[in-house]
């Protein structure tokens, strides 16, 4: 009983192991498209996109299953004849901006590029400020 008890948790446990998923690989997620200038538009664009998953690394880096998803994307939609900007601003509208490498210049985000100017300009008063106030000698 007790061995039959053990065969069955141990099936449990490795049950997960041996699952697969339902869905086919991407096309085009490790495969290069047949025109050269096509793939190099495909890569430039690619090496500008965040893996959302690793979210160090460019999809063009990563390995993660929904790196090679976005790869395939992008190698389509460029062999279909869309523009790599394009591209872009409908990955950024799909994921966000985040996705971009690219700064954008959206006016939400003017105070965090003024900060390091502001920031800046404060310290530079204070120097001054205590180099006016020291004495003399």
């Amino acid at each position: 009983m007790m061995r039959g008890l053990l065969s069955l948790l141990l099936l449990m446990l490795t049950a997960p192991v041996q699952a697969q998923t339902a869905l086919p690989p991407a096309p085009y997620a490790d495969r290069q498209l047949d025109d050269p200038v096509l793939e190099r538009k495909a890569k430039a664009l690619m090496e500008t996109i965040r893996c959302l998953t690793c979210q160090s690394q460019s999809i063009a880096d990563s390995n993660a299953s929904m790196a090679g998803d976005m790869r395939s994307e992008i190698r389509e939609r460029i062999r279909a004849g869309e523009e790599p900007e394009h591209i872009r601003r409908w990955l950024i509208e799909r994921y966000g901006d985040w996705v971009s490498y690219e700064p954008t210049t959206a006016p939400i985000l003017w105070p965090l590029w003024a900060a390091p100017i502001v920031l800046l300009a404060l310290g530079l008063l204070l120097m001054r400020g205590r180099i006016k106030r020291r004495p003399r000698a």
